[in-house]
């Protein structure tokens, strides 16, 4: 993905998280899916499949899966509001259904860098729950040692991620 598509997704995650009025974590997703014009079902489905998102009589509906932990069902919310801001045409024609995922990753697709599709979604999402001005607060003017395991849970705890997106993330963004 271009540096250019990155500046754009995480421009459009600010506005989001601006026009929700957003300061501090954990970010409401269910609240700015629900903002964004779509409704939430949670369904109990195959332990691989996280959720989908389609629109039906013009209302978009996302589904997730019950009985996945809540902080995988807030990262497959996230993932699937990214479908639905920044890929809208491709879900007004089909249902997209989105499977299991590690570490942000979706599948061995998505993690080969192939389906560009599922990776901006996935940026989209990291971008949306953790977003970088919060980390920064959270993080302050003290040294963080992303190998401390207790320190990664309490902050993946605070944005109600879970500690390996946490990780992620802040390799992603202070590496």
């Amino acid at each position: 993905m271009s540096t250019q598509r990155k500046r754009v997704i995480s421009k459009k995650v600010r506005v989001i998280l601006q026009d929700n009025k957003v300061t501090r974590p954990p970010v409401p997703v269910e609240r700015i899916a629900k903002a964004l014009g779509a409704q939430l079902r949670f369904s109990p489905l195959d332990d691989e499949l996280s959720g989908m998102i389609y629109v039906k009589e013009g209302i978009p509906i996302i589904g997730v899966n019950a009985l996945h932990h809540p902080n995988r069902q807030r990262f497959t919310i996230a993932h699937e509001c990214g479908h639905l801001v920044l890929h809208k045409s491709h879900i007004t024609k089909e249902v997209h259904v989105d499977k299991a995922f590690q570490m942000l990753m979706r599948d061995s697709v998505s993690s080969a860098g192939v389906n560009e599709i599922e990776i901006e979604a996935n940026l989209f999402a990291a971008e949306l729950l953790m977003p970088e001005p919060l980390l920064t607060e959270a993080l302050g003017n003290e040294a963080f040692d992303i190998d401390d395991e207790g320190a990664v849970t309490s902050l993946a705890k605070s944005f109600k991620v879970s500690p390996s997106a946490m990780r992620f993330r802040l390799g992603n963004l202070f590496a």
